[in-house]
């Protein structure tokens, strides 16, 4: 699971700027999401974890900016 989230972090820092501690909550918000995921496939989780960010995380990340 852990290529996974660095697959997300790598690809939703390519999106959007983070600093490094935007980036850390991010982190350990998608590891928290994948880990009730219900798949082991690496790609899947990946996409769903990208997915994740992109909607329901991506305002809790900008939340913390503030």
């Amino acid at each position: 699971m852990q290529a996974a989230i660095d697959r997300v972090m790598q690809t939703y820092g390519l999106l959007v700027n983070l600093t490094a501690d935007q980036e850390q909550v991010a982190r350990e918000k998608v590891s928290n999401f994948l880990a009730s995921a219900h798949t082991d496939d690496e790609n899947k989780l990946a996409v769903e974890g990208l997915r994740y960010l992109r909607t329901s995380s991506l305002s809790a990340v900008e939340v913390d900016q503030k």
